[in-house]
């Protein structure tokens, strides 16, 4: 009789050393499998920025096969060139591209957290009382079907052509997609939460804080994605209209000196602001809707 149980016996296909770990899966088993997990991860981010590589190959290539003029269309190349020269040597017919960017920031930081402020505010009085929609709701759908550009010589006539008028077409533009959003998600929590809220007793605060804004919040983030989009582009059109200072007026500076290459590294830095406040709402969204399971078809 052999000295070996039937149940000691090393199963069938496995190697001598796999046996020792054929009744389920070891723990090196499970650390390679989570770290061979981690990796497609890794290769879809880099898919992220593989179709923005490609434009800028083909955008270079087609520069070095001279299918497009330079002077229409400068090659990235180029663009990094000038770039580079406007930040260590600035021209002075347009100023450092640093200097630029600081005071369109500044001005983007003002009018977005202004327009932002009210939005979230006239949102709350719309969604939770019926009175504040009456009042407020029908004052913003009017604001929002009024053309936002055309408000700019109005507003050139009434604040002059210093800060002011830039900061307030920016919070507008800032204020309507977010009260929307914000509004629309107040509006579409269960009622049976509220019901909930009244049998358990809790005070107004405790309502706001543990009812509304996390019911809320899905929804005041896209809006939140869609009023940094708007504030982006009402930055863009306010600048060049009578500005002294700021990426709008460098990008007019460059049209009067038809430098095409100055006025695609001022869009280059305007796409990366956007760009950089839409990947820090993402965060943001990634972080406060941890609680969600979202379905993603692979």
């Amino acid at each position: 009789m052999s000295a070996i149980e039937p149940d000691a016996q090393p199963l069938a296909g496995l190697r001598p050393a796999d046996s020792a770990v054929a009744g389920g899966q070891s723990t090196s088993h499970v650390r390679t499998g989570s770290a061979s997990g981690a990796s497609p991860r890794g290769r879809l981010r880099l898919w992220r920025w593989a179709s923005p590589l490609a434009v800028l190959v083909i955008w270079q290539l087609s520069h070095v096969f001279k299918l497009i003029s330079e002077s229409k269309l400068p090659p990235p190349s180029s663009v990094a060139t000038t770039g580079y020269n406007l930040v260590v040597h600035p021209i002075p017919a347009f100023g450092s591209l640093q200097g630029a960017l600081a005071v369109s920031v500044e001005r983007f930081a003002i009018g977005f957290g202004a327009g932002g402020t009210v939005a979230i505010l006239l949102a709350l009085c719309a969604g939770l009382s019926r009175v504040g929609e009456l009042t407020f709701d029908p004052l913003v759908q009017m604001i929002r079907m009024l053309p936002l550009f055309g408000l700019v010589p109005v507003f050139i006539i009434w604040f002059g052509i210093g800060t002011l008028p830039k900061v307030l077409l920016i919070a507008l533009a800032a204020a309507v997609p977010l009260y929307l959003n914000t509004y629309a998600g107040i509006r579409s929590i269960d009622t049976r939460l509220y019901e909930l809220g009244k049998v358990l007793r809790i005070t107004r605060k405790e309502l706001l804080l543990d009812i509304v804004l996390p019911g809320a919040l899905p929804q005041a983030l896209v809006g939140l994605r869609q009023s940094l989009g708007a504030s982006l582009l009402a930055l863009v059109v306010a600048e060049q209209i009578a500005a002294s200072a700021g990426l709008g007026f460098m990008i007019n500076q460059a049209a009067t000196f038809n430098r095409n290459d100055v006025i695609f590294v001022a869009l280059f830095v305007y796409t990366m602001l956007g760009l950089l406040t839409d990947w820090i709402v993402r965060r943001l969204e990634r972080r406060a809707l941890a609680w969600r399971t979202d379905l993603v078809i692979r």
